[in-house]
């Protein structure tokens, strides 16, 4: 039987590799698409079809691929420095890119420790927070707040104060035990509310928590405004602003998981920037390198820095490490991606096409009798699929909804990776509205195959 090019390669692929986040049985019906190149917005794969990756390649892709300005970037590190230890040794790229970082975070954030990717950064956030409150005086302070349906990533510790059962639920009796405040649900707001309007009454089950357990917890984290994997779901910045205000009251830090929301994807640099506040630590990593090689930071204030600044026989040293921190072709690219978000003015040209793009989704899918809502914050759309608009209630997990829709739009070149019942868009920053169009009607017209009207 003859099998083309592209087949070989599935073969050799399944032959050997465990995808992430997959059910590999799944790849009987629909086998790895080999991609061969990328440019901008577009993949193309072996033979020659074009997706476009409206989600970013899992939200990292900030500035199309193959970007001319940080392959060059890349390309002069490489012929100076691969990597070097970061222990007691250093180098220009991530001292500089410090230097550029410190000119956009929320204030007071002020000290970089680097690693390698989200989960990394939160594992490091985490045990940061919980050495400063022991160093501080307070070795009582020994648990976690955070938000039910969050994500923070797939180590045990970011496992630990995230909530979704699809990731952590197996896990359970490995993870540490973590206090969860009830989150905003603005879609379906038990308190009838909206989001653009609200005081953010379901703030009082942070209130609770709390008032009930505030003496024995050192952090509380959060994905700030949006719970990615949980649906894109939005919620207002006055949370934010509260959250903090709560945080100060109680002697509680506050840790920012700005992985997914950083650097313009929310319509500001970071997602916190919209509620004018500041958090104790925050991690970054996806779009900092403008998708291209793992990084990441945990970047703290000079206050919970201090705390760990002693002689070394008084053991307050931070002893954590990875052996790929600070990278320096992660720095060169990092520092690419700031001069480009600069000189380029990609920030503003985004939040000028973002109206654009969530017109064109509500002209296309807005009335349709399975969408329940296209929620949208700076580029990133969410289209809640529903069985009934009136009640909101969604389809049941096993008729994998979102899924069937995914493979009609791969078909279609669009490159949708749902979460549940909700499809959604993230593109890069960088995308056009010519390629929005395009984008928008594939996806309509995937979703009227398997939802027709």
């Amino acid at each position: 039987m003859y099998k083309t090019k592209m087949q070989q390669w599935q073969e050799r692929d399944l032959k050997h590799i465990w995808h992430p986040c997959s059910q590999m049985k799944d790849y009987e019906e629909l086998p790895p698409i080999v991609i061969d190149h990328g440019r901008g917005v577009y993949l193309y794969d072996m033979e020659g079809k074009e997706y476009i990756d409206i989600v970013s390649s899992w939200w990292c892709n900030l500035l199309g691929h193959c970007n001319p300005k940080i392959n060059e970037a890349m390309k002069q590190q490489m012929e100076l420095l691969e990597h070097v230890i970061f222990a007691n040794f250093t180098h220009q790229p991530a001292i500089r890119l410090c230097e550029e970082l410190i000119r956009i975070l929320p204030s007071g954030l002020t000290r970089f420790n680097f690693s390698d990717n989200g989960s990394a950064a939160v594992e490091c956030a985490l045990k940061m927070a919980f050495q400063y409150q022991y160093q501080t005086g307070h070795p009582e302070r020994t648990r976690f707040m955070c938000l039910t349906e969050g994500y923070h990533g797939e180590t045990i510790g970011a496992l630990s104060v995230g909530s979704m059962d699809l990731y952590a639920k197996i896990y359970r009796p490995m993870l540490m035990d973590t206090l969860h405040i009830p989150a905003p649900d603005c879609y379906r707001c038990p308190y009838g509310k909206c989001r653009d309007s609200c005081h953010c009454e379901c703030f009082a089950g942070a209130e609770e928590m709390f008032a009930a357990h505030g003496g024995e917890t050192c952090a509380v984290i959060v994905e700030p405004l949006l719970q990615g994997s949980a649906g894109m779901r939005i919620y207002p910045p006055l949370y934010l602003k509260k959250l903090r205000q709560l945080c100060d009251s109680y002697g509680i830090l506050l840790i920012a998981d700005e992985i997914a929301t950083g650097f313009g994807r929310t319509g500001k640099m970071f997602a916190f920037d919209h509620a004018g506040v500041s958090p104790d630590i925050m991690c970054i990593s996806k779009g900092l390198t403008g998708g291209y090689i793992p990084m990441a930071i945990t970047v703290t204030t000079e206050n919970i820095y201090q705390a760990f600044y002693a002689d070394y026989n008084e053991g307050k040293a931070f002893m954590h490490s990875h052996t790929y921190s600070g990278n320096p072709l992660g720095c060169a690219a990092a520092l690419a991606v700031q001069k480009i978000l600069r000189e380029d003015r990609i920030l503003e040209k985004a939040e000028a096409r973002a109206p654009y793009l969530h017109g064109r989704l509500m002209e296309a899918l807005g009335s349709h009798p399975h969408v329940g809502e296209i929620r949208h914050l700076g580029l990133i759309n969410a289209i809640e699929l529903v069985e009934d608009r009136e009640s909101k209630q969604g389809f049941a997990g096993e008729r994998r909804m979102g899924y069937q829709i995914y493979q009609r739009a791969l078909k279609r070149g669009l490159l949708l990776r749902p979460l549940g019942n909700v499809l959604y868009f993230n593109p890069p920053l960088v995308i056009e509205e010519n390629e929005m169009d395009a984008a928008v009607e594939r996806c309509a017209a995937a979703v009227g195959e398997i939802l027709p009207e």
